[in-house]
């Protein structure tokens, strides 16, 4: 049985990330040479440390200065000390990579974070988890395509985990919770600053349902550079990785990349060849980077015994117009309606309706959840 990390070792793992040259993979090294007793670090000496894997003679040069030489490693030693005392005003915790509790698929990356600040619960390690990313310019379509794949994978038992970006992460995040399921959110800030949401309108339900987790320090400042390692981490702690949307640039696209490269399953969501949002994605599939998803018996299928043993088609005849909440005249509205907007006239025209009755009828539809209105007297069928 893997014991916790000792207090000692969180704070020395915190530290060596603040050394120059030391990033995630060669920490993942020095954790595996020590075989869990990693403290046992302060007392190698230079050939020791050469030992191993990734460390040649300077880079061991300069972990062992940072070891032995007292001042640099109090230094270093005290900002950590400084985060372990900021968890509790955060009500949050720091898993290590030490730990029995670290996520057992991200561990098995190439450069896995060595420590992960945690605010909520990440869910329970046996549970399937997907990820599901996308443009922040997401459109209407992608929003209902996030939305539909997210409540029936949530159906599934599935637990949904995205980047808190504004977008397609952000309908990711609020579909999963609108449908009672477990959401985690990958932050590239600290996790005291959740930059996307200030008013806090959907973290504290993540927190309460899921988790927010980073591996930046609290207070640490937000730079280009950190949203490529937030995404390792979002497609490293899943099983696949969903695209919804994307142009031919972008971060949702640097993690289906990754999430090829840690030999995970990629699936993309195919759009309107004349929308620049569909353009990665479309893209994606054309190279066979990833497989088409049309529905979410797409993706569980691809996936195995996991996900498939909880699948179940019950969403099928959610929304249904022959369903019997709908009156006669509501389900031929509804039967007129496409999921693309139609203008009152036009749907007044196909359903032989008056247009006074028919906004009696698009009212009382509204009210059921089934359309919505858009600008400009357009109205849309609901998918979900």
């Amino acid at each position: 049985m893997t014991l916790p990390a000792s207090m000692e070792e969180k704070i020395l793992l915190l530290a060596m990330t603040l050394i120059p040259g030391i990033g995630p993979a060669r920490i993942k090294a020095m954790t595996t040479h020590c075989s869990g007793r990693f403290s046992d670090l302060f007392h190698f000496g230079v050939d020791e440390l050469q030992q191993i894997s990734g460390i040649g003679e300077t880079l061991a040069r300069q972990v062992h200065h940072f070891l032995h030489h007292a001042a640099t490693r109090a230094e270093a030693l005290a900002s950590a000390e400084k985060q372990i005392a900021e968890l509790h005003r955060h009500n949050a915790t720091l898993i290590t990579i030490l730990d029995a509790n670290y996520p057992p698929l991200l561990k098995e990356i190439y450069d896995p974070p060595p420590c992960l600040f945690v605010r909520g619960r990440l869910p329970d390690a046996h549970l399937p988890t997907l990820a599901v990313v996308g443009t922040r310019y997401a459109s209407h379509y992608g929003k209902q395509v996030t939305a539909l794949l997210c409540r029936d994978l949530v159906n599934c038992g599935v637990v949904i985990v995205s980047g808190l970006a504004y977008g397609i992460d952000m309908a990711a995040h609020s579909a999963t919770l609108e449908h009672g399921g477990k959401t985690v959110a990958v932050l590239a800030s600290g996790v005291d600053t959740i930059y996307t949401d200030p008013k806090g309108k959907i973290w504290p339900k993540i927190i309460e349902e899921g988790a927010l987790i980073s591996e930046e320090w609290f207070g640490s400042e937000l730079s280009p550079a950190k949203f490529p390692k937030r995404n390792r981490i979002i497609s490293g702690i899943t099983s696949g990785t969903i695209v919804i949307e994307s142009d031919l640039k972008g971060g949702s696209l640097i993690t289906a990349a990754l999430a090829l490269e840690q030999n995970r399953e990629v699936f993309a969501v195919p759009g309107n060849i004349f929308y620049r949002t569909s353009r990665g994605t479309n893209r994606l599939i054309q190279q066979g980077s990833a497989k088409a998803v049309m529905s979410v018996e797409d993706i569980i299928t691809e996936l195995g015994p996991q996900f498939t043993e909880n699948f179940s088609r019950k969403t099928a005849l959610q929304n249904d117009p022959t369903e019997s909440t709908y009156s006669p005249t509501e389900q031929a509205i509804l039967q007129c309606m496409q999921t693309e907007p139609i203008h009152i006239d036009a749907l007044a025209i196909a359903s032989d309706i008056d247009l006074s009755s028919l906004l009696v009828h698009l009212f009382e539809l509204e009210l059921k959840a089934a359309v919505e209105q858009q600008p400009g007297q357009f109205f849309q069928k609901r998918i979900i």
